[in-house]
């Protein structure tokens, strides 16, 4: 084995570098750091970093509702057994939450209900903002479970997804509505499990 020790490789005017041939492996020593100031390809095309974000948030405690309305208090990061994150967190204000930076972002929510007696006919809601102000609703769900607890409490849940394209965190926002048309509907929450909330997955530049 010989050992090449010099400071720049430069590749003719109009060719290309190779380093190596078909088969070949080119290793980086343990310790080693191998930058890279200008795009890394593959087959020519660029290669970009993977999951850089994800993160777990869910409602501390239940509470109450009889219309549509916003999960806008008691939100927290997950802090459950076993519980681990990549990357920067999201950050709310009343339920508004705003992306740590531009990208793809898969939300996945969950929602927990419960109620006694009579119709138990719920929904939950992802919405979406552009502007920093109109919100409209990008992804539902809706359940019912119709008086077949009696008078026993019957539980029930639901999930909706969206992706979104992140170009500008000051603008682009998302928050959980729930909505029923009944009374006294019960959205579940805990802080020490995962019953109503979601996760966020950053999956890629915009």
């Amino acid at each position: 084995m010989s050992t090449l020790e010099t400071n720049l490789i430069q590749p003719a005017t109009g060719t290309a570098l190779t380093v190596g041939a078909s088969g070949d492996t080119i290793t980086v020593p343990s310790g080693a750091t191998f930058n890279v100031a200008g795009t890394l390809q593959s087959g020519g095309s660029a290669i970009t970093q993977g999951i850089t974000q994800a993160q777990q948030w869910r409602i501390t405690s239940g509470f109450t509702f009889s219309t549509v309305q916003d999960i806008d208090s008691n939100w927290e990061i997950s802090d459950a057994t076993g519980y681990g994150s990549i990357g920067s967190n999201l950050t709310q204000s009343s339920g508004i939450f705003t992306f740590p930076s531009t990208g793809y972002y898969l939300i996945m929510a969950t929602f927990n209900f419960r109620r006694a007696t009579n119709e138990r006919g719920v929904g939950g809601n992802i919405n979406a903002t552009t502007n920093n102000s109109s919100y409209s609703v990008v992804s539902s769900v809706e359940v019912n479970n119709s008086d077949v607890g009696g008078g026993d409490n019957t539980t029930y849940a639901g999930s909706c997804q969206a992706i979104f394209d992140v170009t500008d965190t000051s603008n682009i926002k998302f928050k959980l509505t729930i909505q029923t048309s009944a009374s006294d509907q019960t959205c579940d929450g805990d802080t020490s499990r995962n019953y109503t909330g979601f996760v966020c997955v950053r999956l890629g530049d915009t």
